[in-house]
């Protein structure tokens, strides 16, 4: 079994992270859940200067260390790999915060999981010949026969995998998508993803 991980608000809560952030850096009050876009400057009504600041400060070691674990992730994600399944942390967090992304999952006992960066959003450039950046091209070589996933930008990059079975951890961000076919299924916490992926 070959399973694909997104990162932020599926292992971790970065989102709510991010709206405390927003509150305290510009005055902007959005709960977590009202957040309704993926696109934080949209989520937040940012300006291009605040957005960059955003993303500057947010991204800072201290700060992505103390971002908290969505409840149960590292519990089914060891299981699945005390299972023997081969589960990949596919995240487009840019490859400038590996190192702090990549300590964040081993002090909450997943040092055992296989991080890579993927350039999902277009915020970032390709570092050649790292061990965790992939490429698109990489990428499309790849199987998995399950996702668990949670941004609506993130599903075109599943559309070679035909039978994959996408598990969409339920955001206040994708609540109103569309799902693009069948085997996009709506997960409300990792106790159900552990049930639906046998």
């Amino acid at each position: 079994m070959k399973i694909y991980v997104d990162y932020d608000d599926c292992i971790c809560e970065t989102a709510r992270a991010f709206s405390v952030f927003a509150e305290k850096l510009f005055g902007k009050k959005v709960p977590y859940e009202q957040v309704k876009y993926f696109n934080l400057q949209d989520a937040f009504e940012l300006s291009d200067e605040q957005y960059d600041l955003l993303m500057i400060e947010g991204h800072r070691p201290e700060v992505l260390l103390s971002f908290e674990e969505t409840p149960g992730a590292s519990k089914v994600l060891n299981e699945w790999l005390d299972k023997g399944y081969e589960v990949s942390i596919i995240t487009g967090r840019p490859n400038s915060v590996y190192d702090a992304s990549r300590r964040w999952l081993d002090e909450h006992g997943l040092s055992r999981l296989k991080m890579c960066c993927l350039d999902k959003y277009g915020r970032d450039t390709f570092l050649k010949g790292s061990s965790f950046n992939l490429s698109l091209e990489d990428y499309y070589k790849m199987h998995f026969d399950f996702a668990v996933e949670d941004s609506p930008r993130a599903f075109k990059f599943f559309d070679h995998l035909p039978e994959l079975k996408v598990k969409v951890f339920d955001r206040p961000w994708n609540r109103q998508c569309e799902f693009p076919n069948d085997n996009f299924s709506r997960c409300s916490g990792w106790d159900q993803i552990r049930e639906e992926v046998k």
